[in-house]
């Protein structure tokens, strides 16, 4: 076989669309797919595939982001003759060949108006699954094109990103409000606790906003502008985030050493209502909080219309957070709450906002609670924890076909790998049913259709089911908010 560095290249031209590379469908898939059509039995009319969390670091997965994809990049006329020239020429290049499927791409485009002929069935969004289960499926329409189905796998398996972030963050919101319901009078204050500090520590601007959107489903609170957008554009939400000012080092340290004050000054002059964060650990956060905002500001910030929140960003955090608390109870005083726990007065707060993760969040918590000290007290701020330290693999996402249709006879297909038991896939037709109370994935085409909770979301080039962010965020709300609610 020719290696690949040993292959001679022809150079052709290739006359690109003036649409950037990446708007073209026909580019949204692994080079592999390209050569599939080919690669099916003769005389076969369909092909059915689903997409399932195998397991992975969480026992349950939030679903979301399927109605992004599928209007970014599936909804109305979305394959044209420009795209199909385009995707010839660069094929030809790509592969030194011919094996790109002009004909069934040329028929899509002539037979559907260049609407996909696809049916996606999916489990409403927001709606919490455990692993292990069907979350969607995907089969062709036209029987001309049974190629189609996983062609589009691809981009569809990209759900995972979102999926995994919304399920991550909710993780992170059940650890708070755990500790909430033990030391804090109510959970008024939990969809504001973990702010999402993520912009600059993912890979890209796309990246940012379906992480950031993601993230939104659970909490309020965010500092990616671009999740906003993003909720706004693809979910009808007009604004799902909110934040407040902020200063950052280089809006301090400007000031130099001797002038630390001044700049903590600043800040509550120029912003004399609401909520303010400062980062005051440019220094001394010891002497920032004992001396500074204890004592040469303590008439400031007692009266001022609204609540301080003080940023520590170095050090330990469970060691520094708890330190902190304890200067701040000391300079302005405490009260103790209906638990029995210490609670700053609420014109002072303290954000965490270095190290966070789901394991620092308890870390913290508990050595807070330890030291009689309220989450009330405290916010989170997290970034690239947040948004980039997962993967696929976090939820073992895959998407795999288990039904077709050859010369009439429909099979169920499965693959059963001997050295690894935990990627066999599922088989034939499946539904997901509520068997007592409990989610069950039904395989081989034995399920019943009306308890089938996999609804059609997309058919053949137009949205079937638009949901919008609010009733999403309460499809995934935890229990023991929705049981705090009943009270």
């Amino acid at each position: 076989m020719m290696a690949f560095s040993d292959r001679p290249v022809k150079r052709i031209k290739v006359e690109m669309a003036h649409t950037p590379a990446v708007e073209n469908p026909l580019f949204c898939t692994d080079s592999y797919k390209v050569t599939h059509h080919f690669q099916y039995p003769e005389g076969t009319t369909t092909v059915y595939s689903y997409f399932e969390s195998r397991g992975g670091v969480y026992p349950e997965t939030v679903f979301f982001g399927l109605q992004y994809i599928i209007k970014r990049w599936l909804l109305g006329t979305v394959i044209t003759k420009e795209h199909i020239a385009e995707a010839k020429a660069l094929y030809k290049m790509h592969f030194g060949q011919d094996v790109f499927n002009e004909e069934g791409w040329t028929y899509i485009l002539e037979k559907h108006n260049g609407h996909l002929p696809l049916l996606i069935k999916a489990v409403p969004e927001g709606t919490v699954v455990p692993t292990r289960n069907v979350l969607f499926t995907v089969e062709n329409t036209d029987p001309n094109v049974p190629w189609l189905t996983n062609w589009f796998e691809t981009i569809m398996v990209q759900v995972w990103y979102p999926m995994t972030i919304a399920t991550h963050s909710r993780a992170q919101k059940a650890i708070i409000a755990r500790h909430l319901s033990e030391t804090a009078d109510n959970l008024d204050s939990l969809p504001f606790k973990l702010h999402d500090f993520g912009f600059r520590g993912v890979a890209s601007v796309e990246t940012a906003a379906i992480g950031g959107g993601s993230h939104l489903v659970n909490f309020m609170g965010t500092d990616t502008i671009a999740s906003l957008v993003f909720a706004r554009k693809y979910y009808n939400c007009d604004m799902a985030g909110f934040s407040i000012p902020a200063a950052e080092h280089s809006t301090i340290t400007t000031w130099g050493r001797e002038g630390e004050r001044d700049a903590y000054a600043n800040m509550l002059s120029k912003f004399p209502n609401g909520l303010v964060a400062v980062v005051s650990d440019s220094f001394d956060i010891f002497n920032a909080c004992a001396k500074i905002w204890g004592q040469e500001l303590k008439d400031q910030v007692v009266n001022r219309n609204g609540t301080l929140v003080i940023r520590p960003d170095s050090g330990d955090p469970p060691e520094i957070v708890e330190k902190v608390l304890n200067i701040l109870g000391e300079a302005f005083g405490t009260i103790t709450n209906s638990k029995g726990y210490k609670e700053l007065p609420k014109y002072v707060r303290v954000i965490q906002g270095d190290g966070i993760n789901a394991e620092m969040l308890d870390k913290i918590l508990n050595r807070m609670r330890k030291g009689n000290w309220s989450a009330e007290n405290l916010v989170f701020g997290s970034g690239g924890a947040l948004l980039q330290k997962v993967n696929r693999d976090t939820q073992k996402c895959a998407f795999k076909c288990s039904s077709c249709v050859i010369n009439g006879e429909a099979r169920n297909i499965f693959k059963q790998p001997i050295t690894d038991p935990g990627k066999n896939s599922k088989k034939g037709r499946l539904t997901l049913e509520l068997h007592d109370n409990q989610y069950v994935t039904v395989q081989e085409g034995k399920g019943d259709p009306k308890k089938d909770l996999l609804v059609p979301v997309f058919e053949n080039g137009k949205l079937l089911k638009d949901y919008s962010f609010d009733e999403i965020r309460e499809r995934a709300e935890l229990p023991i908010v929705k049981q705090a609610r009943k009270k």
